[in-house]
């Protein structure tokens, strides 16, 4: 290819499939392993808003793909939380001290257990790793944390997601 602005796309079509087929294989095998409904990737497109982008489900009743996020509940204080690697894994949103908007949100997303881990790549914070449990409460354990974590590292130092927005 001669053509700089030919390869300049080409490259950047390449980047986003290896993007969506790494965060595909990752939110589906992350459903398999922890056992749970669904497994979202939550992506910000921009300062603080965003959107489920990838969706892992047990069944299609619990899509919510393109859900955004409660601005009034997800501010500056969750997302700086974030942002210094905060993890979150509630087992029953129904007796977890959070804020009433936050629970109405997970309840309207059908979210009876919640574990949230960033996605943090050399830019900041890129997009959150979800796993959700929908029909019941879940006790999250360490090994649980663990395998997030880890797919949310190589989500984070994948070159296609490493330096992006």
């Amino acid at each position: 290819m001669s053509d700089p602005a030919l390869k300049r796309i080409t490259q950047r079509l390449t980047s986003a499939l290896d993007r969506d087929r790494l965060v595909y294989e990752t939110t589906h095998d992350l459903r398999n392993t922890l056992k749970v409904d669904r497994v979202v990737l939550y992506y910000f497109y921009r300062h603080w808003t965003g959107q489920v982008t990838y969706e892992a489900l047990q069944s299609k009743q619990f899509s919510i793909l393109g859900s955004t996020g409660p601005d009034d509940c997800f501010n500056g204080d969750y997302a700086s939380w974030y942002e210094q690697g905060r993890i979150r894994a509630i087992d029953d949103i129904e007796i977890e001290p959070i804020t009433p908007c936050h629970r109405e949100f997970l309840q309207r997303l059908q979210v009876r257990a919640n574990l949230v881990v960033p996605v943090l790549n050399n830019l900041g914070l890129w997009g959150l790793l979800i796993a959700h449990n929908c029909q019941d409460t879940k006790h999250w354990q360490p090994a649980d944390l663990d395998v997030m974590k880890a797919a949310s590292l190589a989500l984070a130092n994948s070159p296609s997601i490493a330096n992006t927005n």
